[in-house]
């Protein structure tokens, strides 16, 4: 569908169906953020205090307080994503945002939300891993009646256990969650928990994959398998914030995965715990110390570490092709093949052509290649030694010695130590010797040879 068609198509169902004014009037405020920057976290102005989280790349829903129950307002809505510098997606999301806004509150706080459908199409919200009444459960057709696009309705229950948990659909669901319909809910306890540590940084956000075709805005919403696009909290690298400690900081991260593949989430220079699932948290004799952790399709990790080794540290899904930009499923593997005399013949005719793959893919961390409108290099982002080469899930924890309790900006790049660089190796100083020569591509030592003869016979 084309970008004009998409707004227009959305904006006439719901000037057709549009929410009466007056029962607007009571409603709390809907809230909304476009931009796509961490917002600070939301220091409770009224009710329970708790340590609030910071969501990375996005924000926490504002609520008011009335008769003692915290009310929020969630307007279901399409929302435009910046998902990297230059790219852009159509997405539906909540209040302004795909994800949309974390919900925030403490144990055994009273709730009520109120969910304004601005779509194209009914909805519904399901609570993902709340203990709640049954017809609060948010799935369209069974525990209650579809929203229809212009309608409000009103979901109320208690959130009796602390932890992180996840909303989304539970209508039309390989639609809306294709186009980024969710969102993150912490639950913090309302007292000290034996089982939950005080921590000074909590970072939460969700994983995310997108299939959106080269120049296209709005993503294949039947995809299954062959997702190009890979987000934590729907943003690419480089265009997703680090996660800032100050040296010392105990420090948690919650992530939630509803995508449809697992994540195995790999943090450089620490070792972590997992603390806690969407089951609850772990109780102390069952965790172990992780570098890496698999958050499978539908579950949350709560993961601690103590951020003692100042430094600029990688935080990345380890499956190679999750931190890569908007990639081509079906480019052939050209390492080794010999492109002598063919580029300068090839130029003629399409004057862009460029080699690409012949030596591998590092290349295109450099490449300055034409790329059709609205999509960014499968490899990108620079650091303070050249290019980094990567792509979709993958950000930094920057740990620094001094930083003020509250701050959350990006202190640049780390200044290491003189002699904690890796560095060439130079023998006697004058240059290291070549390196050994390889074996010609395509061709394992002692294999044999074919070759054509000298005087050729033709057979028949």
């Amino acid at each position: 569908m084309q970008r004009r068609n998409f707004f227009t198509a959305a904006a006439g169902a719901v000037a057709a169906t549009a929410v009466n004014r007056v029962a607007m009037a009571a409603l709390p405020e809907a809230a909304s953020q476009s931009s796509a920057e961490t917002a600070p976290p939301l220091v409770p102005p009224n009710g329970r205090p708790y340590h609030p989280v910071v969501t990375l790349n996005g924000w926490t829903l504002p609520w008011r307080m009335k008769d003692g129950t915290k009310e929020f307002h969630l307007v279901a809505e399409p929302v435009v994503r910046e998902v990297a510098p230059g790219f852009s997606i159509n997405m539906w999301g909540y209040n302004g945002q795909s994800p949309g806004p974390t919900i925030e509150v403490v144990e055994g706080d009273r709730v009520r939300i109120f969910v304004t459908n601005r779509l194209p199409e009914h909805t519904t919200v399901h609570w993902h891993g709340q203990r709640l009444p049954n017809g609060m459960d948010g799935v369209g057709g069974l525990t209650q009646p579809h929203i229809a696009p212009g309608k409000t309705f009103v979901y109320e229950f208690t959130a009796r256990r602390p932890g992180t948990f996840m909303y989304h659909p539970h209508a039309d669901e390989m639609v809306q969650m294709a186009m980024g319909m969710m969102g993150l809910w912490i639950t913090h306890p309302k007292g000290q928990s034996p089982l939950i540590a005080e921590v000074q940084r909590d970072y939460a956000w969700l994983l995310g994959s997108f299939a959106v075709e080269p120049g296209a805005m709005t993503p294949r919403v039947n995809e299954m398998t062959d997702f190009n696009i890979w987000t934590f909290n729907s943003r690419s690298f480089p265009a997703i914030s680090p996660l800032v400690a100050r040296q010392g900081d105990r420090v948690r991260m919650r992530v939630g995965n509803l995508t449809m593949t697992n994540h195995p989430v790999h943090l450089h220079g620490h070792e972590f715990e997992v603390t806690g699932t969407d089951g609850g948290p772990v109780p102390p004799g069952a965790r172990w110390p992780e570098v890496t952790t698999d958050v499978a399709v539908g579950q949350m990790r709560q993961m601690e570490f103590v951020a003692d080794e100042a430094g600029d540290w990688a935080l990345h899904c380890h499956k190679s092709h999750h931190t890569m930009g908007a990639m081509g499923h079906d480019v052939p593997t050209m390492i080794g093949l010999d492109h002598s005399g063919l580029v300068q013949k090839i130029q003629k005719i399409v004057p862009d052509y460029m080699v690409m793959g012949e030596r591998g893919m590092a290349d295109m961390g450099n490449m300055q290649m034409p790329l059709p409108d609205n999509t960014f290099p499968m490899m990108s982002g620079k650091g303070p030694f050249g290019s980094l080469e990567m792509g979709g899930m993958f950000t930094t924890l920057k740990v620094r010695k001094g930083l003020g309790a509250s701050d959350y900006r990006d202190p640049g790049w780390y200044r290491h130590p003189a002699g904690t660089v890796a560095y060439e190796y130079a023998a006697d100083g004058r240059g290291a010797p070549p390196a050994p020569r390889q074996t010609a591509p395509g061709r394992a030592p002692g294999a044999p040879g074919v070759r054509k003869p000298a005087t050729g016979h033709e057979h028949h």
